[in-house]
């Protein structure tokens, strides 16, 4: 996720090369990572929300989750395939290399950086689309996590973005949190001091509402 609109992207990222070489990682990870006979994954695919920027990887939100669904009895890989900065066309580029771990379930937490920079949703819509849709065509079962823009977005803009993820979910017969950062986004206690992404404990809230969202899809 990038900053909001005024504030310093350098501040929270490095650029496209950075990016290129985070998503070339990414790839080196899945490939040589396949799923095990029998095993189950979970593909965390997103921005810099899913990769846990500003925090440890054992405090991300994919490794929290990770750790839920071991105690609630699921058997389950969860695989981080969160890049800092993506957009819902640099998730479009790579959504192939995360089938490679032929996820059974993949929630899909991208679309905020696209607005953040004042992109045409259209443009946004049909990438989330036809990253959903690819998932789907691989058997995956598809969360996506919605999100809000600040305010100074404007209503008109603000609405129509939200709208987005509801009218996806709902054209691709996908599940939805209709927020991803319920509960955490705004709230200064649980996010770092950028004021955009959150702590550890506010990823662990976040996996708490996201629960009762990804609990239907799940399979002992």
């Amino acid at each position: 996720m990038s900053p909001a609109r005024g504030g310093s992207a350098a501040a929270y990222y490095t650029g496209d090369m950075c990016r290129l070489l985070a998503a070339c990682s990414l790839a080196v990870v899945l490939l040589f990572a396949p799923a095990a006979a029998g095993e189950r994954v979970l593909v965390a695919f997103g921005d810099s929300l899913t990769a846990g920027l500003g925090v440890t990887a054992e405090q991300s939100y994919p490794a929290l989750l990770s750790e839920r669904l071991r105690a609630e009895g699921y058997s389950y890989r969860v695989v981080n395939a969160g890049v800092s900065g993506d957009t819902t066309a640099g998730g479009l580029r790579r959504v192939d290399w995360a089938l490679r771990v032929k996820p059974e379930i993949a929630i899909v937490e991208l679309g905020a950086n696209d607005a953040l920079r004042g992109q045409d949703l259209a443009a946004t819509r049909a990438n989330l689309v036809q990253i959903v849709e690819r998932f789907q065509s691989a058997g995956t079962r598809v969360l996506i996590a919605g999100m809000r823009l600040p305010p100074n977005y404007g209503p008109r803009y603000g609405g129509e973005f939200q709208r987005m993820f509801e009218e996806v979910a709902k054209q691709r017969r996908a599940a939805l949190m209709p927020f991803f950062l319920d509960g955490v986004g705004g709230d200064p206690r649980l996010n770092q001091a950028d004021g955009v992404h959150p702590t550890a404990e506010g990823y662990r809230l976040i996996v708490d509402r996201l629960w009762p969202f990804l609990r239907p899809l799940l399979q002992h």
